[in-house]
Protein backbone atom coordinates (compact mmCIF):
# COMPACT_ATOMS: atom_id res chain seq x y z
CA UNK A 1 0.00 0.00 0.00
CA UNK A 2 1.81 3.21 -1.44
CA UNK A 3 1.05 6.71 -2.83
CA UNK A 4 -2.39 7.01 -0.82
CA UNK A 5 -3.13 10.74 -1.32
CA UNK A 6 -6.63 11.16 0.31
CA UNK A 7 -8.13 9.22 3.38
CA UNK A 8 -11.96 9.50 3.72
CA UNK A 9 -13.88 8.20 6.54
CA UNK A 10 -17.24 8.10 7.65
CA UNK A 11 -18.15 10.02 11.40
CA UNK A 12 -20.31 8.44 13.34
CA UNK A 13 -19.50 4.92 14.17
CA UNK A 14 -16.66 4.92 12.27
CA UNK A 15 -13.91 8.07 13.23
CA UNK A 16 -16.13 8.52 16.15
CA UNK A 17 -16.48 6.84 19.44
CA UNK A 18 -19.86 6.21 20.74
CA UNK A 19 -19.61 9.15 22.61
CA UNK A 20 -18.42 10.97 19.56
CA UNK A 21 -15.17 11.56 20.89
CA UNK A 22 -12.40 12.12 18.15
CA UNK A 23 -9.11 10.07 18.67
CA UNK A 24 -7.06 11.91 21.11
CA UNK A 25 -4.28 10.93 18.73
CA UNK A 26 -5.57 12.78 15.72
CA UNK A 27 -3.62 15.97 16.09
CA UNK A 28 -0.33 14.15 15.91
CA UNK A 29 -1.66 11.91 13.17
CA UNK A 30 -3.05 14.50 11.15
CA UNK A 31 0.20 16.71 11.10
CA UNK A 32 1.78 14.16 9.64
CA UNK A 33 -0.76 13.22 7.24
CA UNK A 34 -0.23 17.30 5.84
CA UNK A 35 3.50 16.80 5.74
CA UNK A 36 3.10 13.77 3.01
CA UNK A 37 0.07 16.06 1.09
CA UNK A 38 -2.33 13.23 1.93
CA UNK A 39 -5.94 14.94 2.46
CA UNK A 40 -8.21 14.13 5.18
CA UNK A 41 -12.29 13.97 4.02
CA UNK A 42 -14.83 13.34 6.53
CA UNK A 43 -17.97 12.07 4.98
CA UNK A 44 -21.06 11.59 7.15
CA UNK A 45 -25.02 12.25 6.54
CA UNK A 46 -24.68 14.82 9.50
CA UNK A 47 -25.08 18.37 8.03
CA UNK A 48 -21.85 20.28 7.61
CA UNK A 49 -21.66 22.32 10.73
CA UNK A 50 -22.44 18.86 12.34
CA UNK A 51 -18.99 17.91 10.72
CA UNK A 52 -16.47 20.56 10.65
CA UNK A 53 -17.09 21.69 14.51
CA UNK A 54 -14.77 18.83 15.67
CA UNK A 55 -11.53 20.08 13.43
CA UNK A 56 -11.72 23.94 14.09
CA UNK A 57 -9.07 25.95 12.42
CA UNK A 58 -8.41 22.68 10.05
CA UNK A 59 -11.48 22.99 8.56
CA UNK A 60 -10.15 25.22 6.03
CA UNK A 61 -7.09 22.91 4.78
CA UNK A 62 -9.60 19.64 4.32
CA UNK A 63 -12.31 18.89 2.31
CA UNK A 64 -15.93 17.72 3.95
CA UNK A 65 -18.49 15.59 2.67
CA UNK A 66 -21.90 15.96 4.21
CA UNK A 67 -25.65 15.45 3.49
CA UNK A 68 -24.92 11.72 2.31
CA UNK A 69 -23.02 13.41 -0.46
CA UNK A 70 -25.63 16.00 -0.76
CA UNK A 71 -23.40 19.17 0.10
CA UNK A 72 -19.41 19.48 -0.64
CA UNK A 73 -16.32 21.76 0.30
CA UNK A 74 -13.12 21.28 0.03
CA UNK A 75 -11.05 24.20 1.59
CA UNK A 76 -13.88 26.59 2.38
CA UNK A 77 -15.16 26.79 -1.08
CA UNK A 78 -18.18 25.07 -1.89
CA UNK A 79 -17.83 21.88 -4.60
CA UNK A 80 -21.42 21.19 -4.61
CA UNK A 81 -24.79 21.54 -3.27
CA UNK A 82 -27.92 19.77 -4.19
CA UNK A 83 -31.71 20.65 -3.60
CA UNK A 84 -34.77 18.43 -3.30
CA UNK A 85 -37.85 19.92 -4.93
CA UNK A 86 -40.31 21.17 -2.41
CA UNK A 87 -43.05 18.27 -3.70
CA UNK A 88 -41.47 15.60 -2.19
CA UNK A 89 -40.73 16.80 1.10
CA UNK A 90 -44.24 17.70 1.67
CA UNK A 91 -45.45 14.12 0.80
CA UNK A 92 -42.48 12.21 2.43
CA UNK A 93 -43.54 13.92 5.95
CA UNK A 94 -47.04 13.29 5.64
CA UNK A 95 -46.15 9.67 5.40
CA UNK A 96 -43.86 9.50 8.09
CA UNK A 97 -46.17 11.30 10.33
CA UNK A 98 -47.98 7.95 9.85
CA UNK A 99 -45.45 5.98 10.99
CA UNK A 100 -45.44 5.33 14.70
CA UNK A 101 -42.52 6.47 16.70
CA UNK A 102 -40.89 7.86 13.45
CA UNK A 103 -39.82 11.57 13.66
CA UNK A 104 -38.57 13.60 10.81
CA UNK A 105 -35.57 16.40 9.74
CA UNK A 106 -35.50 18.32 7.49
CA UNK A 107 -31.74 19.12 6.24
CA UNK A 108 -31.19 22.35 4.56
CA UNK A 109 -27.82 24.55 3.49
CA UNK A 110 -28.69 27.24 6.45
CA UNK A 111 -30.02 24.72 9.41
CA UNK A 112 -31.98 21.93 9.66
CA UNK A 113 -35.12 21.86 10.77
CA UNK A 114 -38.14 19.63 12.84
CA UNK A 115 -41.81 19.66 14.09
CA UNK A 116 -41.45 17.40 17.12
CA UNK A 117 -41.97 19.34 20.70
CA UNK A 118 -40.16 16.57 22.26
CA UNK A 119 -37.31 17.76 24.42
CA UNK A 120 -35.46 14.68 24.66
CA UNK A 121 -35.75 14.45 21.06
CA UNK A 122 -34.51 17.83 20.25
CA UNK A 123 -31.59 17.22 22.82
CA UNK A 124 -30.34 14.10 20.54
CA UNK A 125 -30.47 15.51 17.49
CA UNK A 126 -28.33 18.59 18.82
CA UNK A 127 -25.59 15.99 18.74
CA UNK A 128 -25.76 15.72 14.83
CA UNK A 129 -27.63 19.30 13.75
CA UNK A 130 -25.31 22.18 15.37
CA UNK A 131 -27.59 25.19 13.58
CA UNK A 132 -31.43 23.64 13.98
CA UNK A 133 -34.83 25.25 14.46
CA UNK A 134 -38.22 24.35 15.08
CA UNK A 135 -40.83 24.55 12.70
CA UNK A 136 -44.26 24.11 13.41
CA UNK A 137 -45.44 22.18 9.87
CA UNK A 138 -42.70 21.53 7.96
CA UNK A 139 -44.85 20.27 5.19
CA UNK A 140 -45.26 24.09 4.83
CA UNK A 141 -41.83 25.11 2.83
CA UNK A 142 -39.20 27.28 4.17
CA UNK A 143 -36.45 29.58 3.09
CA UNK A 144 -33.80 27.07 2.74
CA UNK A 145 -32.22 25.07 0.33
CA UNK A 146 -33.09 21.13 1.18
CA UNK A 147 -30.46 18.47 0.69
CA UNK A 148 -32.20 15.69 2.26
CA UNK A 149 -34.99 13.97 4.64
CA UNK A 150 -33.88 12.25 7.76
CA UNK A 151 -36.10 9.85 9.74
CA UNK A 152 -35.70 8.87 13.28
CA UNK A 153 -37.23 5.68 14.55
CA UNK A 154 -35.83 4.54 18.10
CA UNK A 155 -36.53 1.24 17.73
CA UNK A 156 -34.35 0.77 14.65
CA UNK A 157 -34.79 2.08 11.09
CA UNK A 158 -34.09 -0.79 8.87
CA UNK A 159 -37.03 -2.45 10.29
CA UNK A 160 -39.53 0.50 11.22
CA UNK A 161 -39.01 2.52 8.67
CA UNK A 162 -37.94 1.44 5.35
CA UNK A 163 -40.91 -0.82 4.16
CA UNK A 164 -43.33 2.07 4.33
CA UNK A 165 -40.75 4.59 2.38
CA UNK A 166 -39.17 2.67 -0.33
CA UNK A 167 -41.74 3.90 -2.16
CA UNK A 168 -40.38 6.93 -2.55
CA UNK A 169 -37.77 4.93 -4.86
CA UNK A 170 -40.79 5.77 -7.45
CA UNK A 171 -39.99 9.34 -7.67
CA UNK A 172 -36.22 8.74 -8.71
CA UNK A 173 -35.24 9.32 -5.03
CA UNK A 174 -32.67 7.54 -2.96
CA UNK A 175 -33.83 6.07 0.48
CA UNK A 176 -31.23 4.68 2.59
CA UNK A 177 -30.64 3.01 5.66
CA UNK A 178 -28.20 5.74 7.29
CA UNK A 179 -27.46 4.68 10.47
CA UNK A 180 -29.29 2.06 13.13
CA UNK A 181 -32.28 4.39 14.38
CA UNK A 182 -31.71 7.03 10.83
CA UNK A 183 -32.80 6.70 7.12
CA UNK A 184 -32.28 9.23 4.60
CA UNK A 185 -34.19 10.14 1.36
CA UNK A 186 -31.83 12.36 -1.00
CA UNK A 187 -32.26 12.79 -4.82
CA UNK A 188 -31.51 9.79 -6.80
CA UNK A 189 -27.49 9.63 -7.43
CA UNK A 190 -26.38 11.64 -4.16
CA UNK A 191 -24.69 9.22 -2.26
CA UNK A 192 -21.23 9.68 -0.87
CA UNK A 193 -19.69 7.81 -3.66
CA UNK A 194 -20.71 10.22 -6.43
CA UNK A 195 -19.68 12.83 -4.16
CA UNK A 196 -16.09 11.16 -3.57
CA UNK A 197 -15.96 11.07 -7.15
CA UNK A 198 -16.24 14.54 -8.17
CA UNK A 199 -13.59 15.28 -5.59
CA UNK A 200 -11.33 12.87 -7.08
CA UNK A 201 -11.46 14.39 -10.13
CA UNK A 202 -11.35 18.09 -9.06
CA UNK A 203 -8.05 17.22 -7.38
CA UNK A 204 -6.62 14.12 -9.68
CA UNK A 205 -6.73 11.91 -7.52
CA UNK A 206 -7.28 8.05 -8.66
CA UNK A 207 -9.46 5.17 -6.68
CA UNK A 208 -5.99 3.62 -6.36
CA UNK A 209 -4.70 6.87 -4.63
CA UNK A 210 -8.11 6.37 -1.93
CA UNK A 211 -8.60 4.97 1.32
CA UNK A 212 -12.18 4.67 2.89
CA UNK A 213 -13.92 3.84 6.23
CA UNK A 214 -16.86 3.07 6.75
CA UNK A 215 -19.76 0.90 9.07
CA UNK A 216 -23.13 1.43 7.52
CA UNK A 217 -25.06 1.55 4.33
CA UNK A 218 -24.73 5.05 2.99
CA UNK A 219 -21.27 4.56 3.05
CA UNK A 220 -21.42 1.07 0.40
CA UNK A 221 -21.26 3.55 -2.71
CA UNK A 222 -18.30 5.53 -1.42
CA UNK A 223 -16.22 1.96 -0.27
CA UNK A 224 -16.56 1.09 -3.78
CA UNK A 225 -14.32 4.25 -5.01
CA UNK A 226 -10.94 3.17 -3.46
CA UNK A 227 -8.82 0.57 -3.61
CA UNK A 228 -8.37 0.29 0.28
CA UNK A 229 -11.84 0.20 1.54
CA UNK A 230 -12.42 -0.39 5.43
CA UNK A 231 -15.17 -1.57 7.26
CA UNK A 232 -15.36 -1.12 10.77
CA UNK A 233 -15.53 -4.22 13.28
CA UNK A 234 -18.32 -2.84 14.41
CA UNK A 235 -20.04 -2.52 10.53
CA UNK A 236 -23.08 -3.47 9.12
CA UNK A 237 -22.80 -6.92 7.41
CA UNK A 238 -23.58 -5.70 4.05
CA UNK A 239 -20.59 -2.90 4.53
CA UNK A 240 -18.10 -5.70 5.04
CA UNK A 241 -19.00 -7.65 2.48
CA UNK A 242 -18.33 -4.32 0.01
CA UNK A 243 -14.80 -3.53 2.06
CA UNK A 244 -12.13 -5.10 0.93
CA UNK A 245 -10.31 -4.63 4.54
CA UNK A 246 -11.46 -4.15 7.84
CA UNK A 247 -10.70 -2.00 10.76
CA UNK A 248 -10.91 -1.88 14.57
CA UNK A 249 -14.36 -0.81 16.14
CA UNK A 250 -14.42 2.58 16.00
CA UNK A 251 -14.35 2.56 20.42
CA UNK A 252 -11.02 1.59 19.34
CA UNK A 253 -10.65 4.10 17.06
CA UNK A 254 -10.14 1.83 14.34
CA UNK A 255 -9.70 4.44 11.80
CA UNK A 256 -6.46 6.27 13.73
CA UNK A 257 -4.95 2.79 14.22
CA UNK A 258 -5.14 1.50 10.53
CA UNK A 259 -3.75 5.38 9.42
CA UNK A 260 -1.16 4.65 11.79
CA UNK A 261 -0.01 1.26 10.93
CA UNK A 262 -0.16 3.16 6.92
CA UNK A 263 2.24 6.18 7.81
CA UNK A 264 4.58 3.78 9.94
CA UNK A 265 4.96 1.40 7.18
CA UNK A 266 5.80 4.23 4.15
Amino acid sequence: MKDIKMIVTDMDGTFLNSKHEVSPEFPEIYEELKKRNILFVPASGRQMLGITKYFGDKENEMAFIAENGGYMIYKNEELFADKLEEQYVEEIITTVRGIEGATVVVSGKKKAYYESTNQDFIDYIAQFYTGNQYVEDLTKSVDDSIFKIAVYHPEGSEEHLYSTLKQFEKYNLEVVVSGKFWLDIMNKDINKGNALEKLQKTLNITPQQTMVFGDYMNDIEMLKKAEYSYAMENAHPSVKEAAKFEALCNNNFGVMQTIKTYLNSN
